[in-house]
């Protein structure tokens, strides 16, 4: 064999086992890429039966966003944290009260069946829109009904949204627990399959047993639960078990309740704090309530108030202020409901 045909044929085994290295590597390539792809494929089905599995919810954030002055519920609705409590306000009085804390900023107004005043509440949030102030998807409205004392609590519903006049419910909570708590549940779950209500929740349930009896039979996690909650009530203990739900502590009573709020603002912890940001001492206790994670609806009729009370978002409490306020927690509960 000549020099010339020994080269050409050194070249063609040459070119040989390199088109078998090529086509062994890309064998491989292709096994590692369907092993990365069956892989991927079992994580998306073990965080798919691992969602089904938490009760199918479609979130369980519940950080609050302090632009938006809102926090996405579990229900996939968007809510106000801080808002307009009316309880104790007669229609007209509640009328004027939602009216201005609406031109104040407010977006989140809560009343109840049990205070009589749900249609002064539709009157202020329809005045208030035929100004321009909002839009009714702007306003987030909360009503309630106690279980007890009705025959038909889809009627007790459809009248309730029929008072308010303002089309749809954004929430609907059970006041307070009793006998036909499991009803009144049912109900408004088929308020939500009807369009007139969007969201729900409980109200006066403080621990997780009372949690999970009402919720055996749901087929809806309540997206809220409202409760007395203030800096000598914090409900850390429930707070902490329902966020695997995806459900938000709503504070009613912010300050203690009537007969107690000078307690909590006149507290040296807290009088100290509000001095050190140029705050009162209610603002402090309510900037407390949001930075804890605490949804808040501190009461009032008058315009003053209103306002100083959303007044709020131009400072943050630092986590040694936290820590100090939480120190405050006794347990104690000025109500029995």
């Amino acid at each position: 064999m000549n020099k010339r045909n020994w080269k050409a044929l050194v070249l063609g085994l040459l070119f040989v086992f390199t088109l078998a290295g090529c086509s062994n590597t890309n064998i491989k390539t292709k096994q590692n890429e369907e092993t990365v792809n069956q892989s991927q494929s079992q994580t998306n089905t073990q965080e798919t039966d691992s969602s089904q599995a938490a009760g199918n919810l479609p979130n369980q954030n519940t950080d609050f966003n302090f632009e938006s002055k809102t926090v996405l519920l579990n229900s996939g609705y968007e809510m106000p944290i801080i808002g307009l409590g009316t309880w104790t306000q007669d229609d007209e009085t509640v009328e004027n009260s939602v009216y201005h804390a609406l031109k104040d900023g407010y977006r989140l107004i809560d009343t109840a069946n049990m205070y009589g005043n749900e249609e002064g509440v539709g009157k202020g949030v329809r005045r208030a829109i035929d100004e321009g102030i909002v839009k009714r998807e702007e306003v987030f409205i909360t009503t309630k009904l106690v279980p007890w004392g009705y025959d038909d609590y889809d009627a007790a519903i459809e009248k309730a949204n029929e008072t308010l006049g303002l089309g749809y419910i954004d929430l609907f909570l059970i006041h307070q627990q009793g006998v036909d708590e499991k009803e009144l549940y049912q109900a408004i779950e088929n308020a939500i399959d009807k369009g007139i209500v969007r969201s729900l929740g409980i109200s006066n349930y403080y621990t997780p047993g009372d949690f999970e009896r009402i919720v055996g039979d749901a087929s809806i996690m309540p997206a809220v639960i409202q409760n007395e909650n203030h800096i000598f009530h914090q409900n850390t203990e429930l707070q902490s078990y329902v966020k695997q739900y995806g459900t938000i502590i709503e504070s009613y009573y912010p300050f203690g309740g009537r007969g107690h709020t000078s307690d909590s603002m006149n507290h040296e912890t807290i009088a100290a704090i509000a001095a050190a940001h140029g705050k009162t001492g209610a603002q402090i206790i309510l900037r407390w309530h949001l930075q804890a994670g605490y949804i808040t609806i501190p009461g009032s009729s008058n315009p003053d108030h209103i306002a100083e009370n959303i007044d709020i978002f131009d400072f943050e409490l630092t986590d040694e202020e936290m820590q100090k306020i939480a120190a405050l927690n006794t347990g104690e509960r000025y109500e029995n409901w």
